[in-house]
């Protein structure tokens, strides 16, 4: 027998182990001379092994199904302006279609809003070959791509569209990254200029306050006891600014005291922010979010729960498990791989529609019926107030 001395047999265990890593990848036969490459393969979305997690299968989990014709939205080689990346998309549904205002970067790095819309959710119809929504630049500009703002070095990102009962305008709120600091912003735009592609936006206004950076606030569609109602924390709690209005002038803005928290019993050891604005159900505000687990800060996930509709500090029902993984190519394959952001929820018909940025990079879609989504977030859930149950949480100051 031949003696295998002991960096052989280093060098072999090395190669199993990378072997067995990346096992469900597809092998391209190589030509003569040429070593071997790899691609990734896309996995099926309906069909996947089972994999236990607390105590159950993956099959048993309530997850959203993700489009076989993701990305729906991809950037545009021949235009300058997206041509890197596009994600992180606002949806609304009026008319019968589903309405989009999405996140570009092209080779200036400077973040834009382009249109979009479709009649399912899932098909483009129409998308503008111009930025609907842009700041000018500023000399406060990021010199250099910002991580934390999805490779950006300014302009205005991450958009959340609601249309307000009470009056005929649709309200927007996104991320300014032009005065130096990451600040949240709000604008509105009369709904029939909207739908006719007249981009007349009103002027736009900083809520947050200066010197703090914020992200993920979103407007309640409707008044909550005669107030506009804006969510601009989940961590540790629920916070919520009751306005009059939504004029913020002369140096008006909500002050918010977002804190790192951390919390042991459930999949959210990290929650991060909001995603799209409150939908309301009969069961109570459905709000999804983002957040991130202990054994892996690599993956940003979704997760969902259920507001009083009265005072929707109060969470009724909470997601166990997260109800949406980066697990597909188009959510590992881009600027920011593991990453599923959602920022647009709309209810059509009998059916939830997410959409959402794969990997800071591309447009997707995922959905569910609405009616099975609710009584399985309510049978499977990890705080119900109206039984008692509480968390508690290990909070850290950012």
């Amino acid at each position: 027998m031949k003696h295998i001395s002991p960096f052989e047999k280093i060098f072999l265990w090395f190669t199993l182990l990378v072997k067995g890593l990346f096992s469900d990848e597809e092998e391209i036969k190589p030509k003569k001379g040429k070593a071997r490459k790899k691609r990734p393969v896309k996995k099926p979305v309906k069909q996947q092994k089972k994999k236990k997690l607390a105590g159950k299968s993956k099959e048993e989990i309530f997850t959203f199904l993700k489009k076989q014709e993701n990305p729906i939205i991809l950037p545009n080689r021949e235009s300058k302006w997206e041509n890197l990346q596009t994600f992180n998309p606002g949806t609304v549904f009026l008319d019968d279609k589903i309405h989009f205002l999405y996140r570009a970067m092209g080779d200036d790095y400077y973040s834009r809003l382009g249109y979009a819309n479709s009649s399912d959710g899932f098909s483009i119809d129409e998308r503008l070959p111009y930025p609907v929504y842009e700041l000018g630049k500023s000399m406060f500009c990021s010199n250099y791509r910002s991580p934390a703002s999805g490779g950006g070095i300014g302009g205005c990102e991450d958009p959340r569209i609601v249309k307000m009962d009470e009056d005929d305008r649709l309200y927007v709120t996104y991320t300014d990254f032009t005065s130096g600091r990451i600040r949240m912003a709000i604008t509105s735009i009369d709904i029939e200029y909207f739908l006719n592609k007249r981009w007349e936006w009103n002027k736009a206004s900083l809520i947050s306050a200066p010197n703090q950076a914020h992200k993920n606030w979103v407007v309640f569609p409707e008044k909550i006891k005669g107030k506009f109602a804006v969510l601009h924390s989940i961590s540790p709690r629920i916070q919520i600014e009751y306005l009059d209005d939504l004029n913020f002038r002369n140096g008006k803005h909500i002050a918010s005291s977002y804190q790192r928290a951390f919390s042991e019993d459930g999949w959210d050891y990290w929650i991060r922010g909001a995603g799209p604005p409150p939908l309301r159900t009969n069961d109570g505000w459905l709000l999804f979010y983002h957040a991130m687990s202990k054994d892996d800060f690599s993956k940003y996930k979704v997760g969902a729960m259920l507001l009083d509709l009265k005072d929707p500090t109060k969470v009724l029902y909470k997601s166990k498990y997260p109800i949406l993984i980066p697990e597909e190519c188009y959510e590992n394959e881009g600027y920011k791989p593991g990453v599923v952001y959602v920022s647009g929820a709309v209810i059509k018909g009998k059916d939830i529609i997410l959409h959402y940025g794969g990997a800071d990079s591309y447009v997707c879609a995922a959905h569910a019926n609405l009616e099975n989504f609710l009584e399985s977030l309510k049978k499977d859930n990890i705080i119900n107030l109206k039984k008692g149950n509480t968390k508690k949480y290990d909070i850290k100051k950012i």
